[in-house]
C-alpha cells in the first residue's frame, strides 16, 4: 500500500461522522467494535507509513545538505584555484596559471552540479514534508476519533447494562404486585395465612381438650363430695 493511499484512508476515517454511522447501524455496539478494530489497524499502518516517510525525508534532507555543503566547498576551491592562477600569471608563469584556471573550472563544474542536485531535491523534500505533516495531522485526528469511539462504546455498553438491569427490576416489581393474585407475594401471603389459620385451629383444639379435662376433674370432685356426704349420713 502506498503512502498516498494510506493518507487518503487516514483522511477519510478522520473525517467520518461516527454519529451518522451509528444511527444507520442495526447493532451500534457491533458497529463500534468494528470501527475500533478498523481504526486501530489503520492507525498502526499509518504510524509505519509516517515513520518510513520521515526516515526517507531525513535522508533526502541529509543528501540535500551534503549537496549544499559540497557546492560551497567546490566554490571555495574554485576561488582558491583562480587566485592562485592570478598570482602565477602575475609572476610570469602563464602555463601554471592556465593549469590552476583549469582546476578552477573543474571546481566550478562540480559546484554547478551540486547546486543542481540540491535544487532538484528541494521540491521533493517540500512535497514529502507536506505528506508527513498531513499524515501526522490525520494520525492525530484518528487517535482522537479512536478515543471517542472507545468512549462511545463504553457509554453504549453501560447504557445497555443499565437498561437490562432496569428491565429486570421492572419484571421483579411486576412479579410482586400485591394486587395481582398470581404474584409471588400474593401466593406467599396466602401460604402465611393458611399457616396462621392452622395454628389457630391447633390452639382452639388444644383449648377444647383442656376444657374437657377440667370438666372431667370437676365431675370427679362432685362424685367425691357426694360420697363424703353419704358417709356422714350413715354415721349420724
Amino acid at each position: 500500500m502506498t503512502k498516498q493511499t494510506i493518507l487518503g484512508r487516514v483522511t477519510q476515517l478522520a473525517k467520518a461522522n461516527i454519529n451518522a454511522l451509528l444511527d444507520q447501524a442495526e447493532d451500534p455496539q457491533k458497529m463500534l467494535d468494528q470501527l475500533i478494530r478498523e481504526y486501530t489497524a489503520n492507525i498502526s499502518e499509518a504510524e509505519q507509513a509516517v515513520a518510513t516517510t520521515i526516515g526517507n525525508l531525513r535522508l533526502m534532507e541529509q543528501d540535500h545538505q551534503e549537496d549544499v555543503d559540497a557546492a560551497k566547498e567546490w566554490g571555495g576551491k574554485a576561488l582558491a584555484a583562480s587566485r592562485k592562477a592570478d598570482e602565477l600569471r602575475a609572476a610570469g608563469s602563464g602555463a601554471e596559471a592556465d593549469r590552476f584556471d583549469n582546476l578552477a573550472k573543474v571546481a566550478l563544474g562540480r559546484q554547478l552540479r551540486s547546486e543542481k542536485e540540491a535544487r532538484t531535491a528541494e521540491p521533493v523534500i517540500a512535497s514529502q514534508t507536506e505528506v508527513v505533516d498531513r499524515l501526522k495531522s490525520g494520525l492525530d485526528q484518528m487517535k482522537t476519533k479512536l478515543s471517542e469511539l472507545k468512549a462511545k462504546r463504553d457509554e453504549l455498553v453501560a447504557r445497555a447494562k443499565s437498561a437490562e438491569a432496569q428491565n429486570r427490576m421492572m419484571d421483579s416489581v411486576k412479579s410482586i404486585d400485591v394486587l395481582d393474585p398470581t404474584s409471588e407475594l400474593s401466593r406467599f401471603e396466602d401460604k402465611v395465612r393458611r399457616e396462621e389459620a392452622k395454628a389457630l385451629g391447633k390452639q382452639e383444639l388444644a383449648a377444647s381438650s383442656l376444657d374437657a379435662q377440667f370438666e372431667q376433674l370437676d365431675s370427679l370432685g362432685d362424685s367425691a363430695e357426694i360420697d363424703a356426704r353419704l358417709a356422714a349420713l350413715k354415721s349420724a
